[in-house]
């Protein structure tokens, strides 16, 4: 995809994240990115709204100088700024990346996630904030649940965003992995909100619309005595049956 085309598609899918009627984000809440090639990513600039942005809110940066930062112990504000502003591609740069942008390279460098959501949903905060937020995502409910969304989310307690948080996130995406074979499509924060990944800005919208029904069913299995998961062998059936996977494909859920 041409750097225009993809920021273009960037920019559609950022507004739709940041559409007032979803309640996913307000104000500056929120922030998206997009793989350009091996060495660079697209991630949005603090400050901007998601639901009216263009592409002067978006600022592309070197994997490398971001990545790096990881491995710096101790190091302060001033220096998370510093190291950001260096990883930018444009020289003299003024625009500053989100917070997050360290985050979002980590997640970009996973094969297969081209793009990246990242919101406050009140429906998932609703859970993420609350004192079950662990027992409330502890099993699978629907079968379109696990189409769209994965196995499993995986919950991340609550870190300082910034590289605290990148840090955390490798750990437990890596974790993940282990135990499931695969990567997570949706990253649950603790008292935060949610970042969902994809193929495509298609993949993150669909996803992220499903993530939200999810999170509203799973509130008023609550009201009526709890929720009811599907078994394990249930969920792995449904995550492996063929006739998923196309449908998955059709729903640009799943690509190659």
């Amino acid at each position: 995809m041409q750097i225009d085309s993809l920021l273009q598609t960037l920019v559609e899918m950022s507004r739709s994240l940041g559409d007032p009627q979803k309640d996913l984000a307000i104000l500056g809440e929120g922030n998206t990115s997009a793989l350009v090639d091996h060495e660079t990513f697209m991630v949005k600039a603090s400050g901007f709204r998601l639901q009216d942005i263009t592409s002067d809110g978006f600022v592309r940066l070197r994997f490398k100088e971001c990545l790096d930062m990881l491995a710096l112990e101790g190091l302060t504000d001033a220096g998370v700024k510093a190291g950001l502003q260096s990883a930018c591609c444009e020289a003299g740069e003024t625009r500053m990346p989100s917070v997050e942008a360290v985050l979002h390279a980590v997640l970009l460098r996973i094969p297969g996630i081209l793009f990246i959501g990242h919101t406050h949903p009140i429906a998932a905060n609703s859970i993420l904030c609350s004192v079950k937020a662990r027992e409330a995502f502890a099993g699978r409910l629907f079968p379109d649940e696990i189409v769209c969304c994965g196995v499993a989310p995986c919950l991340v307690d609550y870190i300082d965003p910034g590289l605290p948080l990148a840090r955390g996130v490798r750990d437990a995406v890596n974790a993940f992995c282990d135990d499931y074979g695969e990567y997570p499509k949706v990253i649950c924060l603790l008292n935060h909100g949610v970042f969902v990944t994809g193929r495509s800005a298609k993949e993150v919208l669909s996803t992220t619309d499903m993530f939200v029904k999810v999170c509203r069913v799973i509130v008023g299995t609550f009201s009526l005595g709890g929720p009811r998961f599907l078994s394990p062998e249930n969920v792995r059936r449904i995550h492996t049956r063929p006739d998923e996977h196309y449908r998955q494909g059709k729903l640009g859920l799943k690509t190659g």
